[in-house]
């Protein structure tokens, strides 16, 4: 009896588009009908749709997508500032740049990347960067899908000049769910987290999940590596994993 092999060329299924602005976009596709579009203005992962076409990021209605402004929703790069905590702009200013993609990009040793579909996007500081944050660094922004639809960023920064520089860094991530009153977080309970809406005031976790009736804007310091959020309208939960990121913020 003979045997049936499937080959996937992962090149096929990685293409370059631009949107109504002209800016380029990767879209990437496994065969199963997952996708994921990231537009090369911010690094910004704009778009993660399941098997069966299920968007699962959000979009704010109010978005702009023009630069030079962020655009509200997808998976944000702040760097080499999160928040207002130091003398950038808000998050920093990955966001809102133009990075570029690295069509020859070196392995990453410790991820199999042969049942996976990827695009490395780089992105290095102009002169106007150098003189509001004069560092020479060189970010390295991999976002891959898997067969199953998985998506995955990994982010390098590398010192270019060995001498030091200390920076903060978060994946600002929108996700789609139904009324935020059917959501709960798990995964954060008996943590300390800083409470922006009372002056970065430290407080521990009392709930046996995170729910949400009014406003909510924490840093939970020292989370787990796994953390799931819970959409019981839409009977979908999105586990988080993560390494090297100490804080959640919700």
């Amino acid at each position: 009896m003979g045997h049936s092999v499937t080959v996937w060329d992962q090149r096929s299924e990685f293409e370059v588009t631009k949107d109504w602005n002209g800016i380029d976009q990767v879209v990437l596709r496994v065969p199963r009908g997952a996708s994921a579009r990231v537009s090369l203005f911010g690094g910004q992962v704009i778009s993660w749709r399941n098997e069966r076409g299920e968007e699962q990021l959000f979009t704010s209605s109010k978005a702009i997508f023009k630069p030079p402004k962020a655009m509200r929703g997808g998976i944000q790069i702040c760097f080499p500032q999160f928040g207002n905590c130091g003398s950038l702009e808000q998050h920093g200013f990955a966001r809102n740049r133009m990075w570029s993609i690295d069509n020859d990009p070196p392995p990453l040793h410790q991820h199999n990347d042969n049942d996976k579909v990827f695009v490395d996007l780089l992105l290095k500081p102009s002169e106007d960067d150098m003189k509001c944050w004069p560092h020479h660094f060189e970010f390295r922004l991999r976002v891959s899908l898997t067969m199953t639809g998985d998506l995955t960023l990994t982010s390098r920064i590398r010192n270019i000049n060995g001498k030091p520089f200390g920076f903060s860094f978060a994946y600002h991530s929108y996700f789609s769910v139904s009324d935020i009153s059917e959501v709960r977080i798990e995964g954060l309970e008996t943590l300390d987290y800083l409470d922006n809406l009372c002056e970065r005031e430290r407080f521990t976790e009392q709930g046996d999940a995170i729910t949400f009736e009014n406003e909510v804007d924490r840093v939970y310091l020292s989370s787990p590596n796994v953390v799931a959020v819970l959409d019981h309208e839409k009977k979908r939960t999105f586990v988080i994993r993560k390494e090297g990121l100490p804080d959640v913020a919700t």
